[in-house]
């Protein structure tokens, strides 16, 4: 059974994670590595809290280079400025009405790995992504958060 996967990403999404393993490989690693080194020439091992620091953060540096060299493996790069579409797919920027109070939210579907809130990214995988998933403008959707429901109305659906 293949269990491998593709991860849908934007552009933008996909850019960051290989600088972000770039930066992980060119200069965490090697300063992991050197502190590893230098742990390990103070001597007796099995009573050195310094080396078991270096050797742990090592470790999880390697995990995280694996998990990002996967992801990026599997990418599905979407960029959402080649979408032609009347419904809300991964990439789409939509303009929201909050039904309860009237604001207006704007929010791009992203990947996982991409979604920041701050940034108005949110993962289609969100309770607000997934509710919003094939709808199209002038729909009404709800959306069942832990502060309880919540109700939008999609204003405008955008890709860029």
């Amino acid at each position: 059974m293949n269990l491998t996967h593709s991860i849908p990403m934007t552009p933008t999404g996909h850019r960051r994670l290989q600088e972000q393993l770039k930066q992980l490989k060119t200069a965490a690693l090697p300063a992991a590595i050197q502190a590893l080194a230098t742990a390990r020439a103070h001597g007796d091992l099995s009573e050195n809290a310094e080396y078991d620091a270096a050797k742990s953060h090592h470790e999880q540096l390697l995990k995280q280079i694996s998990d990002l060299e996967r992801k990026l493996t599997q990418a599905h790069i979407i960029d959402p400025s080649s979408i032609v579409h009347e419904r809300i797919v991964f990439g789409a920027t939509v303009q929201l009405r909050d039904a309860d109070n009237g604001d207006e939210l704007t929010y791009q579907l992203v990947g996982t790995d991409e979604s920041d809130l701050k940034q108005g990214k949110i993962s289609v995988e969100s309770p607000i992504g997934r509710a919003l998933i094939g709808k199209g403008e002038g729909d009404e959707v709800t959306v069942k958060t832990p502060k309880g429901e919540r109700a939008f109305e999609i204003l405008k659906i955008n890709y860029c």
